[in-house]
């Protein structure tokens, strides 16, 4: 290279010509993935010197981040720079360099030279303004359509390749390249943290090792031990040497042999991740979506990429489908992440399935092992040390699919073990990140609705895969999945025991841990649908079985779609929900175009409306978003059977009723809250002209008019809920006080359900699902309305009766009559 201010030399001008033939040469083949998608993002100032750093030299780095910054018109990375009065014989450095030229081994040093010279050599005021970039360049990590074993074996790894591999690996993987940028590191903030310019390097290089070390880890996942080696970690750690000491007492066994039985169980339940399946599943994966769905939206992942750095990450889902897992894990891969370690039950282990899936980075859990304290400590050992390591995690609290649409009530057991693990570890801080799966259409669908009629669920076996072949000829529309707002642990542990840090307790089973756990499945929950997203089908679905028939005409469709995505859109949800930005008629376009709905054409207009059976596999869908109506739809339900209401019983009633809906629907507003979000509710059924207020009073339009019209579906979207509430108070009212034990009435309230549901046509299982008249009962116990005796037995006061008549402002009085009818005695049936 020239010195400083000097002109290059003949030799320095032809090296360079050399180095730009070999890029040309280079990018004949190589095409690079950057990241972020948005560039914006980095803020970058133009008007800035900027000096890049490279993870790790290498020619080929070298050449492929000088090709995207000619693209990008961006200071050329070869050119020489002068800053201040310092000149740089180059505008990059490195972070790390190898020497060898078969066996590479790391070269010792401490910074950068050109660092080094940068910071010692350049005046204070002039190096305020210069900006680091680093860059992390992996050969082989980017997705693209390869189908080749060799592209897999020489994709990116921790592994130091030599020079030959290096050249291998581009020519094979040149084509699926990643180059990430980090922000810049402004100088300026650096030098005023530190005493002087030594100082100030060797921050810098610690802050750019972390940094390259967390993209790397990101990106291919930790340094992991082999499989076998973790697993004898996990063994001799001393919470299972003493659970396996117990198993030896009580089974009157030798250790060792206790010491097998614990070793059997974790390479049960251990991951054996390979890279290499990855890649091959992403070919598999690519082919399957691009074969099944219109596309697949990401929502708000920007946001996850900015928070994710530093944290022990644990994706929390909602679940609906077995493509939840698959779908998250290809996503995540394709943006520069690792696919986490998934939970997956132990009926998922089956020939064949298990191991592909295993080494796709499935670990493998029991449904319940409470009675298994030696599987126990195994398996929450396990998860500690996978944890400490910086593996990422993905799990569904929910325990299983929804089978309504719902989300489930939350099963704590693994963000408990979560939870202690941090606290028993403690290495980085744990941020959980909730995400939001909508579908258009589900593979499972008919499953569901035979599991939700009393058929039992089928298990799995190899025959599923059949399936395959049915599911790969029908179109299941676009699926778009939402990065919801993260729950950092740390803030909950400082909430619930400020002490948490330095108490000895919190390395065991503290007190206060199951109220936190309750608290962070809550969050999780509630955040999963503060982040949903509204699809032309939970819109069709939500307006057509609105209507007595599931029938509507077109206009009236069009008009009442229009005013769901306006009640939608103000309602104080927060700013990650979103809506589709299909027009109204284009949303019946498009579900007329996917199949779920149909046009009769008539003279006097057409009718959109759902046969039979797509009218119970709408309701899935109309139940993913009903929680984004919940309040609008309850204050139209007052309406119903009432012409004026007073807005004091408005927000009486909504005070009583509220407990309920916030269990069964995950709804975020706490009790206190209540008042400015019922005012701002009725405020906004007012604007879009549903309702009118005059003095205390709130009326709806006369009846006739399309308003009182759309606010009637609108109520009718709810309805039903109260109407379970209905039928597991009359039950109660019908047998009396102590009469009935909790599982007498929930198979009392089913059996009623069921019987109302022939009556009436409701046609749909999920009315009298199980789960929900649970979350109902256990809502009524908590809130104190009912109690228990010394037998067990279910008791309550005038409280039940006063909730009875309240429904009579929601309910009209055929179906309340129906249901006072029906509803069952104890000693009609047989249920003890």
């Amino acid at each position: 290279m020239s010195e400083p201010g000097r002109h290059p030399s003949l030799l320095q001008r032809l090296y360079a010509v050399w180095l730009g033939f070999l890029r040309w040469l280079l990018h004949l083949w190589v095409r690079s993935t950057v990241l972020p998608e948005q560039l914006d993002e980095l803020d970058i100032d133009p008007n800035q010197p900027l000096i890049y750093v490279l993870d790790n030299y290498a020619l080929t780095s070298l050449l492929i981040v000088d090709q995207i910054s000619r693209d990008l018109d961006w200071p050329r990375v070869r050119k020489p720079v002068q800053i201040g009065n310092t000149w740089l014989s180059r505008r990059y450095a490195s972070s790390r360099r190898h020497r060898g030229l078969l066996i590479r081994r790391p070269e010792t040093r401490r910074h950068s030279p050109i660092l080094r010279q940068l910071l010692l050599e350049t005046d204070p005021e002039e190096l305020g303004k210069v900006q680091i970039l680093p860059v992390t360049v992996l050969v082989g990590r980017a997705p693209d359509n390869e189908d080749s074993i060799f592209k897999i074996l020489f994709s990116e790894n921790w592994d130091v390749g030599g020079r030959l591999r290096r050249l291998v690996g581009t020519l094979i993987n040149g084509r699926a390249t990643m180059v990430q940028f980090g922000k810049p590191l402004p100088l300026s903030r650096l030098l005023n943290e530190t005493t002087d310019a030594e100082q100030a390097l060797g921050r810098l290089s610690r802050v750019l090792r972390v940094h390259f070390k967390r993209v790397r880890t990101a990106a291919i996942g930790p340094d992991r031990s082999h499989r076998r080696t973790l697993v004898e970690k996990v063994i001799r750690t001393d919470s299972v040497q003493a659970a396996i000491s117990a198993k030896a007492r009580r089974d009157s066994i030798s250790t060792d042999k206790a010491t097998a039985i614990a070793r059997k169980y974790a390479m049960e339940i251990a991951a054996d991740y390979s890279y290499s399946v990855v890649r091959l599943g992403d070919l598999l994966l690519t082919w399957f979506w691009n074969r099944i769905y219109r596309g697949v939206k990401v929502q708000h992942f920007s946001s996850f990429r900015e928070a994710a750095p530093g944290h022990e990450v644990v994706y929390v889902p909602c679940h609906r489908s077995h493509i939840d897992y698959l779908l998250l894990s290809y996503l995540l891969y394709h943006r520069g992440f690792v696919p986490p370690h998934i939970a997956a039950g132990v009926n998922l282990n089956m020939p064949l399935i298990g191991p592909v899936l295993r080494r796709g980075g499935a670990f493998f859990l029991r449904r319940s092992f409470r009675s298994q304290p030696l599987y126990a400590a195994v398996f929450n050992e396990y998860v500690s040390v996978i944890l400490s390591k910086g593996v990422a995690l993905e799990y569904f609290i929910e325990g299983t699919r929804s089978r309504t649409g719902r989300l489930l009530p939350p099963r704590a057991g693994m963000l408990s073990i979560t939870v202690r693990a941090f606290l028993r570890y403690r290495n980085r801080p744990v941020l959980f990140q909730p995400v939001y799966i909508g579908y258009e259409r589900l593979a499972e669908g008919n499953a569901y609705i035979h599991e939700l009629s009393g058929h039992q669920k089928k298990p799995e076996s190899l025959s599923d895969l059949r399936n395959v072949i049915n599911i790969l000829r029908k179109n299941y529309g676009e699926v778009t999945v939402s990065f919801g707002e993260p729950v950092h642990l740390k803030h909950l542990l400082d909430a619930h025991h400020p002490d948490w840090a330095v108490d000895p307790d919190s390395n065991g089973k503290p007190a206060w841990l199951q109220g936190l756990v309750d608290d962070l499945a809550e969050q999780i929950l509630v955040n999963i649908n503060r982040s949903a997203h509204v699809n032309p089908v939970n819109l069709l679905a939500t307006a057509l079985l609105a209507s007595r028939k599931h029938a509507l005409d077109e206009d009236d469709l069009e008009r009442f779609i229009g005013l769901l995505k306006s009640v939608i859109t103000r309602s104080p949800f927060g700013e990650r929900i979103t809506v589709t930005e299909l027009e109204p008629g284009q949303i019946i376009e498009y579900g007329l175009e996917l199949g779920v709905i149909q046009r009769q054409d008539h003279r006097l207009g057409s009718i959109i409306k759902v046969d039979g059976h797509n009218a119970v596999l709408l309701t899935y869908f109309r139940n993913n978003t009903a929680h984004l109506l919940a309040m609008n739809a309850w204050v139209a339900c007052c309406f119903l059977n009432a012409q004026r209401v007073r807005k004091a019983r408005i927000r009486s009633l909504t005070r009583t009723v509220y407990p309920f809906l916030k269990r069964e629907l995950f709804l975020p507003w706490q009790a206190e809250e209540l008042d400015p979000v019922i005012d701002d509710t009725i405020d906004r059924l007012i604007g879009l002209g549903l309702i009118r207020e005059s003095a205390d009073r709130l009326q709806r339009t006369p009846g006739g008019s399309d308003q009182a019209y759309y606010l009637r579906l609108l109520g009718n979207s709810m309805v039903q809920t109260f109407e379970r509430y209905f039928i597991t108070v009359s039950v109660l009212a019908k047998n009396g006080s102590g009469q009935l034990s909790r599982s007498q009435l929930e198979q009392l309230c089913i059996l009623c359900a069921q019987r109302i549901s022939l009556l009436h046509e409701f046609e749909a299982p999920e009315f009298y699902d199980r789960t929900l008249f649970k979350q109902f009962i256990e809502s009524l116990t908590e809130s104190g309305i009912l109690g228990r005796d010394e037998d067990g037995g279910l008791v309550f006061d005038q409280r039940l009766e006063q909730f009875a008549s309240d429904a009579k402002l929601i309910l009209d009085k055929e179906i309340r009559h129906t249901i006072i009818q029906t509803a069952p005695e104890k000693l009609e049936l047989d249920i003890e």
